[in-house]
């Protein structure tokens, strides 16, 4: 059955959680007026991502030949510039950037080739992700792998540990962003003859990075690559990986199943607003602001702060400061019981036994005295 994201008009406004109070107004009308593109500010945003990053990538590669520890650092800015494309890439998908469908397509597969991620391949798995977010009965497809406690104790020691080392910081933010832009996102893994879209997805991306890597090598050499275009490219891997992260994977965040699963509560409760200073949410695209777009994936980026700020129907979601989302890391496993994501050591953490007080044989009559709490 084909999964599809709700739009702005098909969505109801039916909620199972007592976390938030419905408006008074429905999430249509509140999402409407900023669900549209505007021309004139995704051509300006484009232009002051692209045009830095170009200038700071051409600066890095070509003093890599020579200068590599002086221009090194101009990797972080590179890789935020890059992630910031990925923003405008991620609104294409969601044909919310420009109001051409055919411009934002174009556009995605462009920039789909500089994020290492094969455009038409990734918007569907995306369309996937908002479909069924916090949804327990459909999880696997473009979200980060999560476990219920029981699920986790119903495992053989073999997949506990698997599933221990798949959620290790340093396999998530570190070995996890190589395998899956270097590895995962170049290797078609549908059959061809039902999916032929995504393997020309794929294989068309390969092929221009390719190209783009056989230019460097001609151009600027190898260790440019190395030392100019690799480190730009693992930064904002890892950047990119740790915001899909903490947009979703956070203490009070929401996972439902069956009837009791909400659009809404999902969006509200389980999607992070991400206070990030003001130079951060540029850098990001604004994604920060996250269960905005889940309520209504057609608000471009450039419109989400100002729906936050127009509206105080947004303002009681659950926030997180980049201090509290450090702490977010060690959270791996949903407790159906507490309707809380833990960490490993919390889940089986065995409260203290409570303290039984004995009645005195000799104490006789109604039955009213002393129990346990």
């Amino acid at each position: 059955m084909k999964s599809e994201v709700p739009s702005c008009k098909q969505v109801t406004t039916k909620a199972r959680t007592t976390d938030a109070v419905l408006p008074s107004r429905s999430w249509r009308e509140i999402a409407a007026p900023y669900a549209r593109a505007d021309q004139r500010r995704a051509v300006a945003q484009l232009l002051d991502t692209g045009l830095p990053f170009v200038v700071v990538m051409t600066a890095l590669l070509c003093g890599a030949r020579s200068h590599p520890g002086l221009t090194l650092p101009l990797a972080v800015p590179a890789a935020l510039l890059l992630v910031r494309l990925f923003a405008i890439q991620h609104d294409c998908g969601h044909g919310s950037f420009f109001a051409s469908r055919r411009a934002n397509d174009l556009l995605g597969r462009v920039l789909g080739v500089l994020t290492l991620t094969p455009y038409a391949c990734w918007r569907k798995s995306h369309a996937i992700h908002h479909a069924n977010s916090g949804n327990l009965d459909r999880r696997g497809t473009g979200d980060v792998r999560t476990l219920t406690v029981r699920e986790y104790q119903s495992l053989s020691l073999r997949w506990r540990l698997r599933y221990r080392v798949y959620r290790h910081p340093m396999v998530l933010f570190g070995l996890g962003p190589i395998f899956l832009f270097a590895i995962h996102h170049r290797i078609p893994t549908v059959s061809p003859f039902r999916h032929w879209k995504i393997w020309g997805s794929i294989l068309g991306t390969n092929a221009a990075l390719a190209a783009i890597v056989t230019l460097i090598l001609l151009t600027v050499g190898g260790r440019a690559l190395m030392l100019g275009y690799l480190p730009v490219i693992l930064l904002a891997a890892s950047t990119g990986i740790w915001l899909f992260f903490i947009q979703h994977q956070f203490e009070h965040a929401y996972w439902a199943s069956g009837p009791d699963w909400n659009f809404h509560a999902a969006a509200l409760n389980g999607s992070s607003f991400y206070d990030l200073p003001a130079v951060l949410h540029w850098l990001t695209g604004y994604i920060g602001f996250h269960h905005i777009h889940h309520v209504c994936s057609k608000i471009p980026n450039y419109r989400l702060r100002e729906c936050f700020d127009e509206n105080p129907e947004f303002r009681d979601a659950r926030r997180l400061t980049l201090r509290d989302s450090l702490k977010c890391s060690r959270h791996s496993l949903w407790d159906e019981e507490r309707q809380l994501l833990v960490s490993f050591r919390d889940a089986f953490r065995r409260e203290p036994a409570p303290k039984v007080l004995t009645i005195p044989h000799t104490v006789h009559g109604s039955g009213t005295g002393p129990t346990a709490e």
